[in-house]
């Protein structure tokens, strides 16, 4: 396992995130952990709004300054009362009070505004995080599913008051859900920050598992029959890579998302052991440019405007003059 440092700060987190959203069995989560930590991983992300995943995973973690822990808060505490959501400030010292709590802890490494708020200002969300960095109960900040214009404005306007900016971006990430790449992903890496890519199996579908064969293990989240043209090409596209590389299904398609971008850290769920495993060695498979184009290219996907627009416009002289093909980029 090898570390990346968090966004712009110093902090190292290991290149595969663990997620615990779907712990249920405390002895199995244990033993996970354990071989999560053993393998160099150090990154565990819950949320507030996953049942009793806080509480579950502050039973558990042993060594609590061995792991950086992130945790998020937006979603509904209490459906009755409408200060209990939203990512205003009472809903953030409520939040994150409950947080410590449960998971037994008097610090949050990584606090997440788990989904944008449109009616709270952001300069009230961005204030508010920077009070608890400074009272010492978070440590870094980050933001998920949110546009990008959001992110950057949040962030100009931290840098521009000396409050802490985000230093992560937690979206949907994989070879059947690339929508980041339009405007999240460009955004991420020109502003520096770490980008947790969850789903990046696409739910199961990407993990070879789904049409196994007889005898082989089955996916038991995704029925075969819900699959649509583009997901089973995705899939296909995945499985005839990994046979030529002689590698798993899944390990094929955590491996793709690292290769699109260094600042993608895949976040992963499993509910084994032996499902660990299988994900940890993607950390091992290199895809040649080549088997990263075929990937590419089995399900159809375009930037859209802006940005398809900019490349088609880029070389011509019409635009930048006779010289447009003979600037190197940076």
């Amino acid at each position: 396992m090898r570390y990346r440092l968090f966004g712009q700060t110093g902090l190292r987190v290991s290149e595969l995130l663990l997620g615990t959203m779907t712990f249920a069995d405390p002895a199995e989560a244990r033993r996970i952990i354990d071989a999560y930590a053993d393998a160099g991983g150090n990154v565990l992300d819950t949320a507030s709004a996953y049942g009793g995943g806080e509480e579950l995973l502050g039973s558990i973690v042993e060594r609590r300054d061995r792991f950086v822990i992130g945790t998020k808060y937006t979603l509904s505490r209490d459906a009755a009362d409408p200060n209990a959501s939203g990512n205003h400030r009472k809903n953030l010292a409520r939040s994150l009070d409950r947080s410590l709590r449960r998971l037994r802890t008097d610090y949050i490494d990584i606090y997440w505004v788990h989904i944008w708020d449109r009616h709270t200002p952001v300069e009230e969300t961005m204030r508010a995080l920077d009070d608890a960095v400074r009272a010492g109960k978070i440590l870094y900040t980050g933001i998920s599913d949110a546009p990008a214009w959001v992110v950057a404005h949040a962030n100009t306007l931290a840098r521009w008051r000396d409050w802490t900016p985000f230093a992560g971006l937690q979206v949907p990430y994989n070879l059947l859900k690339r929508d980041a790449e339009r405007e999240l992903l460009p955004m991420a890496e020109a502003l520096g920050l770490s980008v947790t890519a969850w789903a990046p199996l696409a739910a199961g579908k990407l993990s070879g598992t789904v049409d196994a064969p007889p005898g082989s293990p089955r996916s038991k989240r995704v029925d075969p029959a819900s699959l649509t043209a583009r997901d089973r090409a995705a899939a296909n596209a995945v499985r005839t890579v990994a046979d030529e590389l002689g590698v798993r299904p899944a390990q094929v398609a955590l491996a793709w998302t690292r290769a699109k971008s260094r600042a993608v850290l895949p976040l992963v769920g499993v509910s084994s052991v032996a499902q660990l495993t299988e994900n940890l060695g993607a950390l091992d498979v290199t895809l040649p440019e080549d088997a990263v184009r075929r990937l590419d290219e089995s399900v159809e996907f375009r930037l859209g405007f802006p940005s398809d627009f900019i490349a088609e416009c880029e070389p011509s002289p019409f635009v930048f003059g006779d010289t447009a093909t003979s600037v190197d980029p940076r």
